[in-house]
């Protein structure tokens, strides 16, 4: 399962905006004040998220959490890849994700798929959104 570190305060917010694009459902959420590590906590801030669980309807698993200054590296060298089960869920799903982010690669046709697009969101996370071209009928 991915597990995405903020440094910056982000998770709560990222978090909550992926469950609102993706669908998903917050299964767990911790506060660095609701555990014994508290004085740890990113920035003094107790009230930041030590630790989050989204499940997606599918069963996967995102989870992610704020990490001390020095335990984590910049997001980068990878992307978090959505399946769209059609055109019109893939292209919500990219607006969703691009909004107040980076488009690297428009989303559309390609060869191998209906729709395929890249961006990287106001999180700083990277995202590939595909719609798998269906076989004809």
């Amino acid at each position: 399962n991915p597990y995405l570190g903020f440094t910056n305060g982000d998770c709560k917010a990222s978090f909550a905006h992926y469950q609102a694009v993706l669908g998903a459902k917050c299964v767990f959420i911790s506060t660095w004040a609701e555990s014994p590590m508290d004085d740890q906590a990113p920035g003094g801030d107790g009230s930041r998220i030590m630790h989050a669980t989204l499940q997606f309807p599918d069963g996967s698993i995102l989870m992610g959490g704020g990490l001390p200054a020095g335990y984590a590296t910049p997001l980068g060298g990878f992307s978090l890849s959505v399946q769209a089960h059609d055109v019109a869920e893939a292209e919500a799903l990219f607006a969703g994700l691009c909004e107040g982010g980076t488009v690297t690669m428009p989303l559309e046709k390609t060869f191998w798929a209906e729709r395929f697009g890249m961006c990287t969101d106001r999180f700083g996370v990277s995202w590939m959104v595909n719609c798998e071209m269906r076989p004809p009928e």
